[in-house]
């Protein structure tokens, strides 16, 4: 196993368990907390059985044990939950960019481990995950291009949120942008698609560090820069893994 699908791997599976113990202490679904929207029905007990699965496939992942199963049991969940749960605010997705931001956010971790899952298959399950890797890589690369528009559409917005010392904060907004977009096609066509996830991979890792470690240390009982730190933790390891498994496809 590659360094790139092994660090991967464990930052997607810290992410899960991470959303799992949030949902464990909230007893609820909430905005911006992946994977399920605030609107969904059913109450505590919903959000503990849901952070129980989170829990136990993240530990799994993050261990290297059973991770076909655990990677498809979450690609199943973060997928239906972007195109089911999330689709009921259908306007919402068109119109506001939170809801359409937690809606793809939903949709690339579920993208990510969909890839994980099809990548660990075995030789004789080989020949029905080629299908997997094409879709979780094209939901994967199609989120990416989303998130590169909106960063043009709430340019403004995005600016105050980067980090104070660095400086160009416009230009920075914009220039991520760019890569957002450029990345999600590589991707997507295949031409330089591992370079693509990889450069995803390190730019959410970026973030991690010096934009939402940084917030999560300044308020460290905020459920909302928590779950914000972990998408991008998760999302980094989902750049990673899907980098390693199209190097391999190379």
């Amino acid at each position: 196993m590659s360094v790139t699908l092994r660090v991967g791997r464990s930052f997607l599976g810290i992410a899960m368990l991470g959303f799992g113990i949030e949902y464990f202490i909230l007893g609820r679904f909430v905005s911006g907390l992946a994977p399920v929207p605030p609107w969904t029905p059913g109450g505590r007990i919903a959000a503990y059985v849901t952070g129980a699965l989170l829990v136990a496939a993240g530990a799994c992942i993050a261990a290297g044990w059973q991770v076909r199963r655990a990677a498809g049991a979450l690609a199943f969940l973060f997928v239906l939950s972007a195109l089911v749960l999330h689709t009921q605010r259908f306007s919402g997705i068109l119109h506001s960019g939170n809801i359409r931001t937690g809606a793809f956010e939903a949709l690339a971790l579920g993208a990510a481990a969909l890839v994980l899952a099809a990548g660990a298959a075995t030789e004789g399950h080989r020949a029905t995950t080629g299908w997997a890797l094409w879709l979780g890589n094209f939901l994967f690369g199609f989120s990416m291009v989303i998130f590169g528009i909106q960063h043009f559409m709430y340019a403004a917005y995005i600016a105050t949120l980067v980090t104070p010392w660095i400086p160009g904060h416009l230009f920075f907004v914009y220039f991520t942008g760019c890569a957002f977009i450029a990345s999600g096609v590589l991707i997507i066509t295949g031409v330089k698609g591992s370079l693509g996830a990889l450069g995803m991979g390190v730019m959410f890792l970026l973030w991690v560090l010096v934009l939402h470690g940084p917030r999560v240390a300044a308020a460290l009982h905020n459920q909302g820069e928590w779950a914000s730190l972990l998408v991008a933790l998760g999302i980094s390891g989902g750049g990673f893994v899907i980098a390693a498994t199209l190097r391999n496809q190379d």
